[in-house]
């Protein structure tokens, strides 16, 4: 018996955890020096949040304490359950360090149970579908080795790429290489930006429009898409229908009526890196890395 852990990075929302009968680690935004914990609400105002960053308002984020690893584990330890924590990527942030702190510290103490954890190696939109598969798996009852048996190609088979609308949310969170020599000093690009199997966000190219930016995403699902139709394809956006109502037209005349597709929007921490206006697409893929990026 184990139970099933996600975090709120990966775009799960306190309504999904809980039909997977899971537990969501809230990961904190910060504005103003306070630190606002997502999880606390299921009707979180994403339109007011995103309006928010668009006068202005710069968040930023910081890692949990160990403390807090510990209080969201021990309990289901001494039960005597084992855990099985399905994460963003591991690359982009230092509170897995902590974690594995907490980690060490629990199965110390408790040298009988397990802790094992499953990296997405992305964040958000990727992230949420993968969350969602595997959260599939634990209610059919497989056990964690078979989920991260499962993790082994499915992780690397879920790709990642997305645009943002304005360059200073990125510029500011330095979470993606690649990012000074494609932008430059320029303003009003879309930068573009898409997550490897390395789990690291990197600058691919650029838009000068949405329009040109979405077109630009889609001829990377064309070029990378496998079986498209039997997997989820999940759009999230940062407060931006608009555009979302573009993709989806786009998606369905070339793939068909009977796409799955799937609309989240972007939690608000991961969204303090993006800013408002952006939007990107995953699907199941062949590989993340389109080959056109490798012969760049």
């Amino acid at each position: 018996m184990y139970k099933l852990f996600f975090d709120s990075d990966c775009d799960i929302t306190p309504e999904v955890a809980r039909h997977y009968k899971a537990d969501l680690i809230s990961m904190p935004y910060v504005i103003e020096d306070e630190i606002y914990p997502y999880k606390d609400s299921d009707t979180f105002d994403f339109k007011a949040f995103y309006q928010m960053l668009r006068g202005n308002v710069l968040p930023t984020t910081c890692a949990l304490s160990k403390q807090q690893y510990i209080d969201y584990f021990e309990p289901y330890l001494k039960q005597g359950l084992d855990i099985l924590y399905i994460h963003f990527s591991r690359v982009m942030t230092v509170t897995f360090t902590v974690c594995d702190e907490a980690i060490k510290e629990l199965l110390e103490k408790y040298p009988g149970r397990r802790i094992e954890l499953i990296d997405t190696k992305g964040i958000t939109l990727g992230s949420y579908s993968l969350c969602k598969q595997m959260g599939d798996l634990y209610l059919q009852g497989k056990s964690i080795d078979e989920i991260k048996k499962w993790a082994e190609t499915g992780v690397d088979q879920t790709a990642f790429y997305f645009f943002a609308d304005n360059i200073k949310f990125f510029k500011k969170s330095g979470r993606v290489t690649g990012f000074k020599a494609f932008m430059g000093g320029m303003m009003g690009v879309k930068p573009i930006i898409y997550i490897g199997e390395n789990g690291k966000m990197t600058s691919i190219g650029s838009a000068m429009s949405r329009k040109k930016a979405i077109d630009k995403i889609l001829e990377y699902v064309d070029e990378l898409q496998d079986d498209i139709k039997n997997y989820p394809c999940v759009i999230a956006h940062t407060d931006a229908q608009y555009l979302v109502d573009e993709v989806k037209a786009k998606l369905h005349e070339k793939y068909g009526e009977d796409l799955n597709i799937e609309v989240i929007q972007v939690n608000p921490t991961a969204g303090s890196h993006c800013g408002p206006d952006a939007l990107g697409l995953t699907f199941h893929a062949k590989k993340r890395t389109a080959d056109s990026l490798l012969n760049k």
